[in-house]
């Protein structure tokens, strides 16, 4: 299942959540996990202080996902992927891609590419700049 939505949709769907856990890589191939908790603002995700080690991930792989758990096993993940870059000290991730994520039930029916329940939610923003 697909539903097209903007970027103000997203906003909205992040009410629903408590907190994130950003996945960065490293260039040994590793996925770094830290809890966040990002906050929307001029069409990109800003998370305070990420780490160092999520910052020297973000160096050189800029490519991020951020997931947000369901505060109820039966409601949906939110999973936004997007491209990070530094910014007044702050990371900006610039989402690509949202999708509302779920296990389908056992007896419902799936979209065709996923053997889940997905929503997916369009983004069209611009790569935030570095500064």
């Amino acid at each position: 299942m697909s539903i097209d939505v903007s970027l103000q949709r997203l906003t909205e769907t992040l009410t629903r959540y408590h907190f994130a856990y950003l996945l960065t890589v490293g260039d040994n191939a590793r996925v770094h996990v830290v809890a966040v908790h990002p906050a929307l603002a001029n069409d990109a995700l800003l998370v305070g202080n990420p780490g160092q080690k999520t910052s020297a991930n973000l160096a050189a792989h800029p490519l991020v996902t951020v997931v947000w758990p369901p505060t109820d096993p039966s409601d949906y993940s939110l999973i936004v992927d997007g491209i990070g870059s530094m910014r007044d000290g702050k990371l900006a991730i610039t989402p690509t891609r949202a999708v509302l994520h779920r296990p389908a039930p056992p007896q419902g029916t799936t979209s065709p590419g996923c053997k889940s329940d997905c929503i997916e939610l369009p983004i069209a923003a611009e790569p935030a700049s570095s500064g």
